[in-house]
């Protein structure tokens, strides 16, 4: 009985160290103890780390992270081009609108008898180019009105929030009372966080619709009180301030200059202005230019000189700020 009960302990001894050392291994149990002691380990460190984060910093990785995004934004498409201009066609109607100026250019200059080659470069031109034009004209003419009622909207919430009301109650104030295009752009932040986006990213993405530097402003401001606060009445007021600056630096520029634009602008009508004197009063002389081939190679070479120096006084005169 003894050598019997001595095996039956000594077994028992073995399968016990074996269910204690080696059955942990079998199973995983020990590297999924490990995980979780890791686990365990990493995550008040970096709650530390997160927490100790100074405010300077949280305020670089958003400006960071805005430039990145700027940076690496495409040229936006036709969509996004049309309703930064204001309007709301379609790509289908923005192309028919080019299609019927180009038919309507080319049967004009048919009816007049030019000929078929100029009238199809001229049919061209009205169907490819003036489309392009008359979008980039009315984008610049609404973002020009942005602009000029943007810094007064800067200024409700900065009075908004001096005298208690919520950032919200402030741009629907906005929304609701301010000249277009500022009204429907803040109305538009408005849906967008209804639908769940952050009110920075919100702002944000104004500069999307309005790709001017004020907008960009008024964003990167926006996103990092909202991420690292601060006094949002103090950091919208400089910017209001810095807003009209611009605007008074802008409108000094355009005085300076206007004597410049004048000049340019009569230096480029003088050629026409003494062709039509030299034609009324003596139109066999001036008529040679267009009858002769050596007339009319003299008119072309004429025409590109006149628009490189047109081209070089208009980029002498404007500035960038």
């Amino acid at each position: 009985m003894q050598p019997l009960a001595l095996a039956f302990l000594v077994t028992v001894a073995i399968g016990g160290l074996g269910w204690v050392f080696i059955y942990p291994l079998l199973i995983g149990e020990r590297r999924v103890e490990q995980r979780r002691e890791s686990v365990a380990r990493a995550t008040p460190t970096r709650t530390a780390r997160v927490v100790a984060k100074p405010r300077r910093d949280q305020v670089e990785e958003t400006l960071k992270e805005i430039e990145a995004r700027h940076r690496a934004g495409k040229r936006p498409s036709l969509t996004v081009r049309i309703s930064q201009a204001g309007l709301t066609w379609s790509k289908q109607r923005f192309f028919l609108t080019g299609a019927l100026l180009g038919v309507c250019a080319f049967l004009g200059f048919m009816v007049t008898g030019t000929g078929i080659i100029p009238a199809a470069g001229v049919g061209f031109a009205a169907a490819f180019g003036l489309p392009f034009w008359i979008l980039s004209f009315l984008k610049k003419r609404r973002e020009a009105k942005f602009l000029a009622g943007f810094p007064d909207a800067v200024d409700v919430i900065v009075r908004g929030i001096k005298s208690g009301l919520p950032l919200m109650d402030c741009l629907k104030v906005i929304a609701n009372d301010s000249q277009e295009p500022v009204r429907s752009e803040f109305r538009t932040i408005i849906e967008s966080q209804a639908v769940g986006m952050p009110l920075g990213e919100a702002c944000i993405k104004i500069y999307e619709r309005m790709p001017v530097a004020e907008a960009n402003f008024f964003g990167i401001v926006i996103s990092i009180q909202q991420k690292a606060g601060g006094n949002l009445s103090e950091a919208l007021g400089n910017l209001s301030r810095v807003l009209r600056d611009r605007k008074k630096m802008k409108a000094k520029i355009q005085a300076m200059s206007m004597e410049a634009k004048a000049s340019g602008a009569i230096i480029a009508a003088l050629p026409f202005v003494v062709m039509l004197l030299v034609y009324i009063t003596s139109p066999d002389y001036i008529m040679l230019l267009f009858t002769q081939k050596l007339g009319n190679l003299l008119l072309a070479a004429s025409a590109v000189w006149m628009s490189i120096g047109i081209f070089v006084m208009r980029k002498m005169i404007n500035f960038d700020f």
